[in-house]
């Protein structure tokens, strides 16, 4: 394989390596990485110093440490730090171990568990639910644990890998649809029931799609998948909490709790945890995940601390503490995204915890990240394969405990970081062409 520049190209270039030494043909792809970190074109696998606080302190795998305005932690109503929270974590570490010790299936669970399932299944008005060691083991569960080889998944194109990489797992019949384009899914149903009127079908989409905080018209997907005899499953795993009335994001924004199949929830975006869930009202479908979504059955449960932290998180969230962290978190959206429009930059989606930042270019978006933290602010870049080639962005993620003046003062740091970043690759291009 020729050798890529580290400020081009791409994972997606390793993604098919050859060779039967599984190991040794990984290395070009350790010597292209190894080179970004070189040249602090690599802002990933980042270590905080301080916990997931409003500015914080990290230490990039070359050992150098920024401190800034943290926009790169999913603790969205900042809660992993409230002192509540963490006296919940230590009581029931003093009163019951820090470990599980055990399968769901097994002996994991806790008496603490059973009450979290209850006072989830209220929250997002589901009878059964069934914890989850990951928000990814959640939704990778839900459908491999559902979903056989002859049934078929129809998934928005920017589900989320765990929904993407379960319906892979479970059934050669993966159809996907344009982003948010309901007729596009409307179409692969009806051709599928043209064809099949016996197989299952598992329609999947999101509350907030996390990579460019938009959202989807859920009345119309519902109809569509009762029209065609289609199971629904909903992942809130970015708006559940820190979004609509009560915190029920979208579900709840757009008046239809209760009228979902499968209800998918992560604990690490604003209840200050590791964990996930599912949430239905069928019985049936909680006992075959059970059985067959490996990613329960074969992980241990949450841990006693996990649990305790869930479910005071979810307290918090549910009072009147919980709307004034949310209307702080959707203030600073809108802060942030006002202050980086009037510098000429585009966020996407509604105001919410994740806004997204387009910059395109990978070659352009690289040395931003860097740049940023050197400058004052932690964020994160996203590029292939979590978006499609050419799609690199910032994901800024904004938190309760953050201020106005930190929004804004981020903005402009982040505006003209970017900027310069194009200018500097614009003059490298004119530089190419006339030598």
């Amino acid at each position: 394989m020729p050798e890529i520049a580290p400020d081009r190209g791409s994972v997606a270039h390793f993604a098919r390596l050859r060779g039967p030494d599984l190991l040794g043909r990984t290395r070009p792809l350790r010597d292209w990485v190894t080179e970004r970190v070189r040249q602090d074109l690599w802002p990933y696998s980042r270590a905080l110093h301080t916990g997931p606080v409003s500015v914080a302190r990290v230490e990039n795998l070359a050992g150098e440490m920024s401190e800034g305005i943290n926009l790169a932690s999913q603790d969205y109503l900042g809660l992993a730090t409230s002192p509540r929270v963490v006296e919940a974590a230590v009581e029931a570490a003093r009163r019951l171990g820090v470990h599980s010790a055990g399968s769901g299936v097994l002996s994991g669970n806790s008496a603490g568990s059973r009450l979290l399932e209850a006072e989830l299944g209220d929250f997002v008005q589901a009878e059964h639910v069934l914890l989850f060691p990951t928000g990814w083991a959640a939704g990778f569960g839900a459908v491999v644990g559902l979903v056989r080889p002859y049934d078929h998944v129809v998934l928005d194109e920017f589900a989320h890998a765990c929904l993407q990489q379960g319906a892979a797992a479970a059934t050669s019949h993966v159809h996907r649809h344009p982003h948010l384009d309901t007729d596009a899914m409307k179409a692969k149903l009806a051709a599928i029931r043209a064809e099949d009127t016996q197989a299952g079908i598992l329609v999947i989409a999101e509350g907030l799609y996390s990579m460019d905080a938009d959202v989807p018209r859920l009345e119309r997907v519902i109809e569509l998948a009762r029209e065609f005899n289609a199971i629904l499953l909903v992942d809130q795993a970015h708006d559940l909490g820190c979004s609509g009335p009560g915190g029920t994001g979208q579900l709840g924004a757009q008046g239809l709790l209760g009228q979902v199949d499968l209800v998918m929830g992560a604990f690490s975006k604003t209840f200050a945890s590791n964990g996930g869930f599912i949430a239905t009202n069928s019985d049936t479908a909680k006992i075959a995940m059970t059985c067959f979504g490996g990613s329960f059955t074969f992980s241990n449960a949450l841990s006693p601390v996990q649990v305790a932290v869930v479910r005071t998180a979810l307290d918090v969230v549910r009072s009147a503490e919980g709307e004034q962290l949310r209307e702080a978190l959707s203030n600073r959206s809108v802060t942030l995204r006002a202050a980086l429009a009037e510098r000429g930059h585009h966020v996407t989606g509604i105001p919410s915890a994740v806004n997204p930042v387009p910059i395109g270019s990978e070659a352009v978006a690289r040395p931003v990240a860097g740049e940023l933290g050197r400058s004052g602010v932690i964020a994160n870049l996203v590029e292939f394969p979590a978006v499609a080639l050419g799609s690199a962005r910032l994901r800024l993620q904004v938190m309760a405990t953050h201020t106005d003046e930190q929004m804004r003062s981020a903005a402009g740091i982040i505006a003209r970081t970017v900027d310069a970043a194009r200018a500097t690759h614009r003059l490298a291009g004119a530089e190419r062409k006339a030598g």
